[in-house]
C-alpha cells in the first residue's frame, strides 16, 4: 500500500492546489478559483501528500450556515485514484465539520457513486427553510448560489448532481 498523509493545508500548498485544479477547470468539471481566493480559503483545505512531500489530493470544507457545510474542490491525482486518498480527505473534512458543529454536508458533483458510498444522497432544490434561504441568497459566493440552484449558475452546474449527507 502506497503511503500518504492527509493534513491541513498551508500557504505553500496553494500554488500546487491551483495546479491540480487547472485541468478540471479546463474540462469544466470544477470552477476556477483565482490565486487570491485560494489563499483566502487556505484554512478550509486539507491536502494529501505522498512520502516525497508531493501534493496528490485536496479538498475543502466551506461553512455555509449554522449547521450546513459544503465539500468543495475535491481532487485526487490520477496516479492516486482508487487508493483511498479521496476517502481520507473526505473523512478529514467530515471530522472538521463535526468539530465546527455542522450536521449536514452538501456537495455538487459528477462523482455520484463516490459520494453515495460515503452516505451522501441526491437532493432536490429545497433543503433549507425560507428564512435561511433569504440569508444565503445574500452571499456573493458562487458555491452558495450553486447550492441554492440559482439561475445564473445553471451553466456551472450542468450534469452535476446535488447531494447531501447528515452527519
Amino acid at each position: 500500500m502506497a503511503e500518504y498523509v492527509v493534513r491541513p493545508a498551508r500557504t505553500r500548498d496553494v500554488r500546487p492546489i491551483q495546479a491540480m485544479l487547472e485541468p478540471y477547470v479546463h474540462k469544466r468539471i470544477l470552477l476556477g478559483k483565482d490565486l487570491v481566493v485560494l489563499y483566502e480559503a487556505v484554512q478550509q483545505f486539507f491536502v494529501a501528500e505522498d512520502g516525497d512531500g508531493n501534493l496528490i489530493g485536496c479538498g475543502a470544507l466551506h461553512v455555509m450556515w449554522e449547521e450546513l457545510g459544503e465539500v468543495r474542490t475535491l481532487i485526487v491525482s490520477d496516479d492516486w485514484l482508487h487508493k483511498g486518498v479521496g476517502t481520507a480527505i473526505v473523512d478529514a473534512l467530515e471530522t472538521q465539520a463535526r468539530e465546527l458543529g455542522l450536521t449536514r454536508l452538501f456537495c455538487l458533483t459528477f462523482e455520484v457513486e463516490f459520494f453515495a458510498r460515503r452516505g451522501f444522497e441526491t437532493i432536490g432544490e429545497q433543503v433549507v427553510d425560507p428564512d435561511v434561504y433569504s440569508q444565503l441568497i445574500r452571499s456573493p459566493d458562487e458555491g452558495v448560489a450553486e447550492f441554492l440552484d440559482l439561475a445564473h449558475v445553471k451553466p456551472n452546474t450542468l450534469g452535476n448532481t446535488r447531494m447531501l449527507k447528515t452527519l
